[in-house]
């Protein structure tokens, strides 16, 4: 077990299977030092537990708690290309979209829920730049999507 999973595992989470692609794509890619996620919704066996817009059936701090599982699932993707997660130098930026109900603002808050996960995981490894952007709908009504960008070391 890598360092990085025995830490999820101290804080009762484990790396769950990466999310199989919805279309024609591939859930990481690795180019150079560096790796890419696409957008990861917040699937959990096979499922998004809590759908809709943030500001109206979803909550923010459900959202937020959406966007950690996101995050998660962000990991699993960059474990299936470089196979350790050990292998992360540091999470380079993170976005993250909100579906947003037309009066909520507080998308920061949302995805600060991706944000932490990371910087509890990965420790100063996981702090990174950010966007968060609140936009009209997500895939399948997903409430948060999150890609990261992560530098990685053989």
């Amino acid at each position: 077990m890598s360092a990085v999973e025995a830490r999820l595992a101290e804080l009762g989470l484990k790396l769950p299977d990466v999310v199989p692609p919805l279309a024609t794509y591939q859930p990481a890619v690795r180019s150079g030092a560096y790796v890419y996620t696409a957008g990861q919704l917040p699937m959990v066996n096979g499922s998004i537990p809590l759908t809709g817009k943030v500001g109206a059936e979803v909550s923010a701090e459900q959202a937020k708690e959406l966007a950690a599982t996101c995050a998660l699932n962000a990991l699993a993707a960059v474990k299936s290309v470089v196979g350790d997660l050990d292998k992360i130098a540091r999470v380079v930026k993170v976005v993250g979209f909100v579906a947003s109900a037309p009066d909520f603002t507080a998308q920061p808050g949302v995805l600060n829920g991706a944000s932490e996960l990371l910087g509890e995981v990965l420790g100063e490894k996981g702090v990174h730049a950010r966007s968060a952007v609140g936009v009209a709908v997500l895939p399948l009504d997903a409430p948060v999507e999150v890609e990261i960008l992560v530098e990685v070391r053989d």
